[in-house]
């Protein structure tokens, strides 16, 4: 049903119907948090406003829909991705209907809430206007106390003949009436005298008294009155907060609708095909992140496997893609198992119940647990709960140990999981001995990711290829990486050294060696120098020097006795 919707989404209108929806869904709030804290009677007025609008937004996006006939839910299956122009899948019809805001509701919040409320209730500025007659002729009081004032003082100018009168108003004493000495003789009698100063008299008179109480306590009770209002508003929405968080619901899954079907159409995924039978087929598969991430294009790898190919051995260069290349196979199967579309060229995808992986090396000291340790742990976890049906990605099982040890771990690990457990497996590995795998059990085949050497440097190819790579080429890695070429050459004298000594053992039928062994007998000091040259990295004048200590170093070797 996801598919059907994100394939119909993807071509509404030609993608200008799939824009109009994402630019009203870029303006609804988060409705599912606001009628949780609505139903605790914690939300605040500027998340009343925000529901309104998304409500409005809501219904909106429910007539959008509403354009199209409704396809019968009987009429669909998910192998029929064939829907009419002017239909819906049935997903969308349920999310259409889902939409519809409860009745009333929208109009309530915009009633009664002012379109830009204060912050809390507390600081006074919440209910609408028109909305409480009280509540109005208290704020009324506020806004027309300036108005009263200019009148009062007018007709008291003309009732006493004191043209300099003044009334005003101080946080300290209230409102007065401000008469200067050089007039205190024309004062009438029903002035009660408030406050002496040096110059001037301030006055109350009756009328003027009862202003003041009035227009004192209107602000507190106008305080008093929101936040009752408030309280009443907040009863009137429980009944419609399960309609609500319906809604949240229907425009939360609306809107990862609406996002997978745009990624699908701007970076041009593919609907993915469900078989009954076992089988992962990827045809040009990509890994989502790492496509936007690079500059130049992406090399796009398949992935086949199948009842009678069940695990690949993967081998390959360091940097040379292996790890991305598992993990986009994972991607894509986990894409495809969450209703989305997938960033390959095709996918056809079996039965698949989980996806394991032990990739990457990290350690716990504070538990107490080592690299090697974390890594087996997560490997017997795999081992212990992988079916036929699981997706496993093994990424350099045992090199947390020696050589010997780690290599049969591994080989132990590509044998259980492909005989007894039996699931679709990726095993990158750089131990070239399990290339063997494929000789002796069924199921296994192997490929690598291709690169191509040249002198010193190395080109990496991403490529996927049938076979076994036939080098890891670390050197090569570890002089991208910025490696002294000193110590690269050495390493590579170094490297010689050990497979040639590694090709005596095997052929003499010697078990690996004991760090207790005495040390082998050294070769002349003249060719282990000569080993450890780089001739393409030297300047004439190191050259020369060499030359000289080689025969420096011949000529103390032929004085020993």
């Amino acid at each position: 049903e996801r598919l059907a919707a994100i394939a119909w989404l993807r071509d509404w209108s030609h993608g200008q119907g799939l824009d109009s929806l994402r630019r009203l869904l870029r303006a609804c709030a988060d409705a599912e948090r606001i009628a949780a804290r609505t139903a605790l009677r914690q939300v605040r007025p500027r998340e009343l406003v925000a529901l309104g609008n998304t409500l409005s937004q809501s219904l909106q996006i429910s007539e959008l829909l509403a354009l199209f006939t409704k396809a019968p839910e009987a009429d669909f299956t998910l192998e029929n991705s064939q829907i009419g122009a002017n239909s819906l899948p049935v997903l969308l019809n349920r999310l259409a209907a889902d939409l519809q805001p409860p009745p009333g509701c929208t109009e309530l919040l915009q009633r009664a809430i002012l379109p830009e409320p204060a912050a809390l209730v507390r600081d006074g500025g919440v209910i609408n206007h028109g909305f409480d007659a009280e509540l109005d002729e208290l704020r009324a009081i506020q806004t027309n106390c300036d108005g009263f004032l200019l009148d009062l003082e007018a007709r008291e100018r003309a009732r006493t003949g004191i043209a300099n009168l003044r009334v005003q108003f101080n946080k300290v004493h209230g409102f007065y009436i401000e008469v200067t000495q050089g007039q205190i003789d024309k004062v009438p009698d029903d002035y009660r005298r408030r406050q002496t100063l040096k110059n001037a008299e301030r006055f109350i008179t009756p009328e003027l008294k009862a202003f003041e109480d009035k227009a004192l306590s209107a602000q507190e009770r106008a305080l008093a009155r929101e936040k009752w209002l408030y309280e009443q508003l907040l009863d009137a929405l429980q009944a419609h907060v399960p309609a609500l968080g319906a809604l949240a619901r229907a425009l939360a899954a609306l809107d990862a609708l609406a996002a997978l079907a745009e990624r699908a159409a701007c970076l041009s995924w593919c609907r993915p095909e469900f078989v009954g039978h076992p089988c992962i087929d990827i045809q040009a598969g990509r890994h989502p992140v790492v496509e936007r991430a690079i500059d130049g294009p992406f090399v796009a790898n398949g992935l086949r496997l199948d009842g009678r190919r069940r695990m690949l051995v993967v081998t390959g260069p360091n940097m040379g893609g292996k790890s991305t290349y598992m993990r986009q196979c994972a991607l894509i199967v986990l894409l495809a198992y969450a209703g989305s579309f997938v960033p390959a060229g095709r996918a056809i995808i079996g039965p698949v119940d989980r996806i394991f992986s032990r990739i990457g090396a990290s350690d716990d000291l504070a538990g107490g647990r080592s690299t090697f340790m974390v890594e087996m742990e997560e490997t017997a976890n795999i081992l212990h709960n992988a079916t036929e049906r699981s997706l496993v990605l093994m990424d350099e099982v045992g090199r947390g140990t020696s050589t010997f040890d780690g290599l049969s771990l591994a080989w132990s690990c590509a044998v259980e999981l492909a005989t007894r457990i039996r699931a679709f497996a990726l095993f990158a590995t750089h131990y070239f001995e399990l290339t063997t795998l494929p000789d002796e059990y069924p199921g296994i085949a192997n490929v690598h990711l291709d690169a191509v050497e040249h002198g010193a440097s190395i080109v990496f190819l991403h490529a996927l290829r049938e076979g076994p790579a036939n080098q890891s080429y670390g050197l090569a890695v570890a002089a991208l990486a910025g490696v002294p070429p000193e110590v690269i050459a050495r390493a590579r004298g170094r490297l010689r050294e050990l497979e040639d000594a590694a090709h005596r053992h095997a052929q003499s039928g010697a078990m690996q060696l004991s760090l207790f062994l005495p040390e082998p007998a050294r070769e002349h000091p003249v060719c282990a120098t000569l080993r450890e040259i780089d001739p393409d990295g030297l300047t004439p004048r190191a050259a020369l020097e060499t030359l000289y200590r080689l025969r420096g170093m011949v000529a103390d070797t032929a004085e020993r006795p």
